[in-house]
């Protein structure tokens, strides 16, 4: 027996005649990043905007001026190449941000590598800050403004037993034995000379200069693998003088952690440099922030309590000249903005919420003189845009959105559900409905399962469109129910945790539970149910149609159908590990009775499988493997898409629309027409 409850956090959508296209999605822009100015004049964000000639979408700056309500933002940069990274220097003279501007050749700076330019607030006076043969890989500038340190590559041979025979045939592909280890370079802005300040045989992944410039708080991995980032990551502290590094004590994220494969990620030093901020995230456990605050003595470390039990949405930063963090939280189907007041030396202070009206904030930035704040926030009203945070912390003036045209547009009724799972707990979904569309009046409608990937992530209650299908089924007249299954994000640890070992179990239970509700609450069509998803959500696509037949199309995308070879072949195996609780000879039964192929002979479901070629994340043979059962073996309706040149993701224009377009077909022929089998 479930229980179902429509919560007050509801959108409806402004009345419009305007169905939402396929080239209506092609004409959102996508607010990425923001910098406020030091002392709060200017923010800066990135927008990119889909180039049909390009096939992509192309990322520009944009600026205004954060207290003028009757500024007009101002476009600085028109490159077809990617800028982003925005940092500004000790004042508002310059914007800092990085570009791989101009063509693969030797016409430096444009030689289509990353480097660092600048550029005015006014957008005059664009200069290149570095002119390398080589890509700059990360950059930062020192909080005087004089300074910028920046990190490239140089590949190198272990020094083994078979370095001369790796050098004689070197054009052959190596498991091991060729890395590219990372050399730290500082370069002063007012004399323009490079100082070489690391060369050592690690590969630095993060890096943090003092506020002093006398450390470094860097994090390294022994090889660029990105398998090393599980549990083989350090942090240490390197004097610039000494050239010393003093690691960091691992035992809180390593000995002491539910899992040895956490990332550590993000360090962040406090305005006077006696405390430094970091994060560590694991796959299936809780991701936790940590403080390491440094005395004359010794250096004491702890972990930063999470109120409420919030998942930490973003790494922490220090608020200037405090030691207060600030990070965003997820809470359900909304992302607070957080403060902790006085974190160091094994203590912590309240926390409280910088906006209390049910924001759903993505990423922030503060000025560090004045302490203003601005974010990049996605509401139920508009697409994300970037807002200023007044100082009574209960209003926000929004800067910039992009997307007003939207208003013109069908927009979907968005609203948070919730049941009751088979054990008991409340699992909670995002539903969204056609406009206008009125529960227990109107018929019931087919109903869209969108899956999120992760799986520890989850949805919204943000207004989104996407490839995957939020905000452009309903406009096909589709219900789209977007649960946050057993181990999402945002419902606390134990929610989270308790998918570990649980996989295609537990999880897809709370899915079919909350397609039940739908069905009972008079909203979806039980004759007319489709599920879809991507990742993990294309990992739990192949669990449900192995599970029931009551789907009558289904769309795999980038998901897993056996879990030994995904861990033999992909590039964060800690994954399967953390979730399978073991190595695929320590519990290979685990590893099949998570793995969909082993009951392929149970789906009937007619499947449309999407997945990159250049996928490392859940490689091709996943989606090949699925396509043989299907359509070779157990005579089951199905189309392969494989995208060429593309990741775990599809970046290029042509690629989304194809996807698009193919999954509106294979969804009408299968659930709308419902042919004859």
């Amino acid at each position: 027996m479930f229980v179902c409850t429509l919560l007050i956090l509801c959108f409806q959508g402004a009345k419009s005649n305007h169905s939402i296209t396929i080239d209506d999605y092609f004409s959102l822009s996508y607010v990425s990043s923001c910098a406020v100015s030091p002392n709060g004049v200017y923010t800066a964000w990135t927008e990119g905007r889909w180039d049909e000639t390009l096939d992509k979408r192309n990322t520009d700056i944009w600026i205004i001026k954060t207290n003028d309500p009757n500024a007009i933002p101002l476009r600085l940069t028109f490159d077809e190449s990617y800028d982003g990274s925005l940092q500004w220097g000790i004042d508002e003279s310059w914007l800092y941000f990085s570009s791989r501007r101009g063509s693969t050749g030797d016409d430096l700076p444009r030689n289509g590598k990353n480097q660092v330019w600048r550029i005015k607030p006014d957008g005059t006076q664009l200069m290149a800050v570095t002119r390398l043969a080589e890509s700059v890989e990360d950059w930062m500038v020192s909080d005087n403004g004089k300074l910028m340190y920046y990190i490239t590559s140089d590949a190198s041979q272990v020094a083994d037993e078979w370095k001369s025979l790796r050098k004689e045939h070197d054009d052959l592909e190596y498991g091991h034995g060729i890395i590219e280890y990372s050399d730290l370079w500082k370069l002063n802005l007012e004399s323009w000379k490079h100082e070489l300040l690391w060369d050592e045989d690690r590969v630095i992944r993060y890096f943090s200069p003092s506020p002093s410039n006398e450390e470094i708080a860097i994090i390294t991995t022994p090889d660029t693998r990105l398998i090393t980032n599980e549990g083989l990551s350090t942090i240490g502290i390197y004097n610039i003088e000494t050239s010393e590094t003093t690691l960091l004590d691992d035992t809180l994220w390593r000995a002491e952690a539910p899992s040895p494969y956490g990332w550590v990620e993000s360090p962040e030093w406090s305005s006077d440099g006696t405390r430094l901020a970091f994060s560590v995230d694991f796959d299936g456990f809780p991701r936790n922030m940590f403080v390491a605050t440094f005395g004359e003595a010794e250096t004491a470390i702890q972990q930063v309590s999470r109120v409420q039990n919030d998942t930490l949405g973003t790494s922490p930063i220090w608020a200037p000249n405090s030691h207060d963090l600030v990070y965003v939280a997820e809470r359900g189907t909304i992302r607070p903005l957080l403060q902790i007041s006085d974190v160091g030396n094994g203590e912590q202070g309240e926390t409280n919420e910088l906006v209390t009206n049910s924001l759903i904030c993505w990423s922030f930035s503060i000025a560090r003189n004045t302490s203003e704040i601005v974010a990049l926030v996605g509401s139920k009203f508009t697409l994300t845009s970037v807002v200023h945070i007044t100082e009574d912390s209960n209003y926000v003036r929004i800067l910039a959105n992009p997307n007003n045209h939207i208003s013109e547009w069908k927009l979907p009724t968005i609203q948070t559900v919730q049941w009751k799972a088979e054990d008991g707990t409340i699992v909670e979904g995002v539903l969204e409905l056609p406009q206008g569309h009125m529960i227990g009046q109107d018929a019931p409608l087919p109903m869209y399962v969108h899956l999120h990937g992760g799986p520890t992530s989850s949805v919204t209650q943000a207004l989104a469109f996407s490839i995957y299908g939020r905000g452009l089924l309903t406009s096909d007249g589709w219900a789209i129910l977007s649960p946050n299954y057993r181990g999402s994000t945002g419902y606390g640890d134990t929610f989270l945790t308790d998918l570990v070992g649980r996989e295609n179990d537990i999880e897809v239970q709370d899915i079919l539970t909350g397609v039940d509700a739908m069905v009972e609450l008079g909203i979806a069509d039980p004759d007319k149910l489709a599920v879809g998803g991507w990742s993990n959500g294309g990992y739990l696509t192949n669990c449900l149609i192995a599970e029931t037949d009551r789907f009558k199309a289904a769309s795999s995308g980038a998901g897993v159908f056996e879990q030994t070879m995904q861990w033999s072949i992909e590039d964060t195996p800690g994954h399967v590990v953390n979730y399978a609780k073991g190595l695929p000879w320590e519990v290979p039964l685990e590893l099949q009775r998570m793995s969909p192929l082993f009951e392929a002979d149970n789906i009937t479901t007619p499947t449309i499988i999407h997945v990159g070629a250049g996928d490392a994340r859940v490689p091709a043979e996943q989606s090949k493997a699925l396509f043989r059962a299907l359509h070779d073996y157990l005579d089951v309706p199905a189309q392969l898409i494989i995208y060429p040149g593309t990741g775990h993701g599809l970046s290029k224009m042509s690629h989304r629309r194809a996807k698009i377009e193919w999954d509106r077909a294979w969804l009408d022929y299968y659930v709308k027409k419902q042919p004859e089998k």
